[in-house]
């Protein structure tokens, strides 16, 4: 079965993201994280990055004084990466790394291994949520817990909260000010840029989302929960943190009468995995679905970028919930 189109732009001009957010767009489009192959061209600093969000990260805030190589490849699912011999030397020679620790295990067991002492891991430095197993929900959307007690449970879907990703990005402009002091001044520069543009952000989010007739979002799995937190909406996954869980029939009957229940009108699908149960899910229910990307990867070929795909999830989101 296809997926439903997306859902038409909202005309209100309020919730377009400013010209400083578009402005960082535009840069990030010029520059490309590089994947295995290449070596970082001479008086570069090589940055190894796990996903493809904080490799992102990794462009905006290191700018023309980083080589970006990212472990994960346009369209591929990060929770499927092998990490092959090449990859692991690829982390064990660039002069940092930065990762998601809880996305994939492999890479967090090498960087501890071979890059303790020149890694920044995205989620020590904000505070994280409980995973959702899909299996139970308990509302622990709005339960704020320090990484430190989460270590083996906890979301690691931090950057789909703008202001999360702000923190990393300070964080990550210190970090590599560190490891190359000769740029130190440019690294701290395009991070307190980066943050700004993602603070925009989040105001932009605030702001569509404030009025919205439901706040529920039924999402392929779960990984919307540091979103949901961030405006106060209420994620109802399929699966778990793990796109690859299979939801038992006893779960998807249940989230079937809780889709009527909430009177939602869409399940949500995403890229890089198959819709399949939750279009499923959306037939059983009567209702329609959407695209809600989760941004763990880039589509191979796309022109896309974090902030252009935030964006997009924005204006998915408010006419779902009928937002005013």
């Amino acid at each position: 079965m296809s997926r439903s189109p997306e859902p038409p732009r909202p005309r209100r001009p309020l919730h377009t993201l400013p010209a400083t957010v578009l402005a960082l767009a535009g840069l990030a489009a010029g520059l490309t994280a590089c994947g295995g192959g290449a070596d970082a061209p001479p008086g570069k600093t090589e940055v190894v990055a796990s996903i493809y969000p904080v490799a992102w990260l990794a462009e905006q805030v290191g700018g023309d004084d980083v080589f970006v190589r990212t472990l994960t490849e346009p369209g591929t699912e990060p929770h499927d990466l092998e990490l092959t011999a090449r990859k692991a030397a690829d982390i064990t020679k660039a002069d940092f790394a930065v990762y998601i620790g809880g996305v994939q295990p492999a890479v967090d067991d090498a960087v501890r291994r071979h890059a303790a002492d020149k890694s920044l891991d995205a989620v020590s430095v904000v505070k994280t949520l409980p995973a959702q197993t899909g299996e139970e929900d308990h509302g622990h959307e709005g339960e704020d817990h320090g990484h430190e007690d989460e270590e083996a449970d906890h979301d690691p879907h931090i950057w789909l909260d703008p202001a999360r990703m702000a923190t990393v990005a300070t964080a990550l402009g210190d970090r590599l000010a560190d490891a190359d002091p000769a740029h130190a001044s440019g690294y701290r520069k395009r991070a307190g840029s980066t943050a700004a543009a993602l603070a925009e952000l989040d105001r932009t989010y605030r702001d569509g989302l404030k009025t919205c007739e439901r706040r529920e979002i039924i999402t392929a799995h779960g990984a919307f929960g540091y979103l949901a937190d961030r405006y106060e909406l209420k994620q109802i996954p399929i699966a778990g943190v793990d796109p690859g869980d299979e939801p038992s029939p006893r779960r998807l009957a249940d989230l079937a009468r809780r889709v009527s229940a909430t009177g939602a009108t869409t399940v949500f699908t995403e890229t890089l995995v198959s819709p399949k149960v939750a279009e499923s899910l959306a037939r059983a229910a009567g209702v329609r679905t959407a695209v809600l990307d989760p941004i763990e990867g880039i589509e191979d070929g796309s022109s896309d970028d974090y902030l252009t795909i935030m964006q997009r999830n924005l204006r998915t989101l408010r006419p779902a919930l009928e937002c005013t």
